[in-house]
């Protein structure tokens, strides 16, 4: 029979599992002769359990999965039972703590000697602290851009303000009216307008508001 997940043999796969991000990775066997659960101290802690705190089941295994995932788990491990073939599947769990973690659950079937199916083997990736981390990045580049929106936005506004004599609340009604106009929204209108202004501006030599505004006007009803 082949070496369990535990084993030496695959300690360098486990670990370039868990590289990059940290990604807690741990490993267990099912005895499919025997229904019982073997589980690596890894995945002891990935379910809030200290190693050999409790024996793993089946029935324990379903009960930690997230409600709404239980029945989908349940028919990758029937189906991995009766073919053996490789399998992944993305889950949530709830740990003995009540604390909710995304794991990925992979693994394959194992033969003996006479090529009968006699137990699963696979990993247990805990995504949580990947996932966080990828949606705090896109919040905080959601966040940035926007910062960065609402800037082109109000440089925008004071420019129309300048070169018409127009107070705040008309510029923004201009640009509004151009943005439709051109059908080019508002926030790209004012960062493309900002960015003609500093490209068309002289180095050292101060903005002409009235002459960048009728350039830029121009160019939009080229590209119109």
């Amino acid at each position: 029979m082949n070496p369990s997940p535990g084993s030496t043999e695959h300690q360098p796969l486990e670990n370039v599992l868990a590289l990059g991000d940290c990604t807690p990775t741990g490993t267990y066997r099912v005895d499919l002769t025997t229904q019982e659960w073997w589980w690596s101290d890894e995945t002891y802690r990935i379910h809030g359990f200290e190693p050999g705190e409790v024996v793993p089941t089946t029935a324990m295994v379903l009960a930690h999965k997230h409600p709404a995932d239980r029945e989908q788990v349940r028919h990758v491990l029937e189906d991995a039972r009766r073919t053996g073939a490789p399998f992944a599947s993305v889950q949530r769990i709830i740990d003995a703590h009540g604390k909710n973690h995304v794991v990925s659950i992979v693994g394959r079937g194992r033969t003996d000697d006479h090529g009968d199916l006699v137990d699963l083997v696979g990993y247990v990736l805990d995504l949580t602290g990947s996932i966080k981390r990828f949606a705090s990045e896109e919040a905080n580049f959601s966040i940035r851009a926007a910062a960065q929106s609402r800037r082109d936005i109000e440089r925008a506004k004071l420019l129309v303000s300048l070169a018409l004599g127009v107070d705040d609340d008309e510029a923004f009604a201009l640009l509004r009216r151009r943005s439709n106009d051109s059908n080019v929204p508002l926030r790209a209108l004012a960062e493309r307008l900002m960015r003609h202004v500093r490209t068309a501006t002289v180095p050292g030599q101060p903005v002409d508001p009235t002459r960048a505004l009728r350039h830029f006007d121009a160019s939009l009803r080229t590209e119109g």
